[in-house]
């Protein structure tokens, strides 16, 4: 079996598929929010130089990731053990080298990795404008007002992919991220504004 065939094999014996995509879009809009947060943050006040801006991005974009990873496998690692001593004693046998023994074992990391890697993905390409300007490249928008524009198309998008997966308006599922995210920029911008 090939990894991918094998790892979508996994998580379908365990139905796990949900779980995968709820932290995705959970993780990776908690990176999207705190990456506008951070650069409304730099832009309502003195801004500093962006290499600045760039190592305090990357310092959270990291932090995020770690925290993902570590918090899935911990919390999914236990999961998976209870339900496979559920079966094996429902089952009265011993499932440790079976497909159920190899998902209690493996699922916990693809689920902590996507965990962690959603959030630094997303944080990563917010923060490509910055790394185009630091580089020289001419942007049309100044770098932290693109960074910000690139953080509010990606919680659309991952309101279109909720909506599209839970079968409502994608559009409207769009837009209700988006609201959270402008909702999020008002504060911080009028409570850091004082």
């Amino acid at each position: 079996m090939k990894i991918i065939d094998r790892a979508r094999f996994l998580l379908r014996i365990t139905s796990t598929h949900g779980i995968a995509r709820r932290y995705f879009v959970v993780n990776g809009f908690d990176g999207a929010l705190t990456m506008l947060g951070l650069i409304i943050g730099f832009m309502v006040s003195d801004p500093p130089p962006v290499a600045i801006v760039i190592s305090a991005c990357l310092g959270a974009a990291i932090a995020l990731a770690v925290s993902g990873v570590s918090s899935a496998y911990v919390s999914e690692s236990a999961e998976r053990r209870r339900a496979l001593e559920q079966l094996q004693d429902a089952m009265a046998v011993d499932l440790g080298e079976s497909f159920h023994g190899e998902a209690a074992r493996w699922v916990p990391m693809m689920i902590a990795l996507v965990n962690g890697l959603a959030p630094l993905v997303i944080c990563l390409l917010i923060m490509m404008p910055l790394w185009l300007a630091h580089a020289g490249v001419s942007l049309p928008v100044a770098p932290l007002p693109s960074a910000v524009l690139v953080a509010l198309v990606l919680i659309f998008f991952l309101g279109v992919f909720l909506g599209r997966i839970s079968g409502v308006s994608w559009w409207r599922s769009g837009l209700q991220t988006l609201l959270v995210a402008l909702v999020t920029a008002a504060l911080i911008t009028l409570i850091a504004s004082d």
